[in-house]
């Protein structure tokens, strides 16, 4: 069995600024992480890897600084990480982005062939949960999103079991691999990096692939081939902050305080 886990790069703060002229991210001077719900798609993948004996391979794409959350992934039991890393990749949107990560998957495929591609449900810097979605489109591709258990696996019909968190009920689909899975953070707990598993992920080579390896028309990928287009991003001024009105045994005077700063604010005239 074969996984390939997507990783990806992201701000650790919610104070992130925006380049005015591209819209993109500035990332000078801001600390990064590995995505949170794809720290569990790591886990899940080497939780097949107990249970089966999985070949794990980690894929990112982002600049060479992202090197960093895959040396993670191999601390925490990855066997194999590439990073996809070029300038013409840089500005895109979950469309260019899948595009990439799609054509790298099936080039990864070509030499050992991939029966699980993992990846977590959203990232927390751009909350669109398409870029999962993207991929298995463009490998053409089972994919079932929102996963918070995998019930079974049955490695000789090559089918899979999974329950997926919809808003208000579960529900359970087998499908055939090779397949795509985005996974909620309720569906495991991630495990601590060992010692032994850092020392020998500082030391694990990281095969670095560009476009010239892809070969994708750069019209096609990154900010070029973004049809996204963002008009205006700006964090909103606040006009009023929280009030504390009390609580416990300070019921009467929170109530005549909200009653007052509701006056002051001209909710009410009475």
């Amino acid at each position: 069995m074969h996984i390939v886990v997507c990783v990806k790069m992201v701000p650790d703060t919610t104070q992130v600024k925006i380049d005015p002229v591209t819209n993109t991210l500035v990332r000078e001077g801001v600390p990064f992480i590995t995505n949170p719900y794809d720290t569990n798609a790591v886990e899940e993948a080497i939780r097949f890897k107990d249970s089966y004996g999985a070949h794990i391979t980690a894929v990112s794409m982002g600049p060479p600084a992202a090197e960093s959350v895959l040396r993670k992934a191999i601390s925490q039991g990855v066997d194999e990480a590439i990073l996809l890393s070029d300038r013409v990749f840089g500005g895109a949107d979950t469309l260019a982005t899948s595009t990439v990560l799609g054509l790298a998957i099936k080039k990864i495929a070509e030499k050992r062939p991939v029966d699980i591609v993992l990846c977590g449900k959203q990232t927390i810097d751009g909350d669109t949960a398409q870029v999962g979605p993207g991929i298995a489109r463009r490998m053409d591709i089972p994919q079932l999103t929102l996963v918070d258990e995998v019930l079974s696996v049955n490695q000789e019909k090559k089918t899979m079991r999974v329950r997926r968190k919809l808003e208000a009920y579960h529900e359970i689909i087998e499908t055939k691999m090779p397949c795509l899975l985005t996974v909620e953070r309720e569906i495991n707990t991630p495990r601590y990096p060992t010692v032994p598993g850092r020392l020998d992920a500082e030391e694990a080579p990281i095969q670095v692939w560009t476009n010239a390896m892809l070969k994708l028309d750069p019209k096609t990928i990154g900010l070029s081939g973004s049809p996204t287009q963002v008009r205006r991003i700006f964090a909103p001024e606040r006009t009023k902050g929280e009030v504390i009105m009390g609580e416990g045994d300070q019921k009467d005077t929170a109530v005549s305080a909200m009653f007052t700063k509701l006056k002051e604010w001209d909710f009410i005239t009475a």
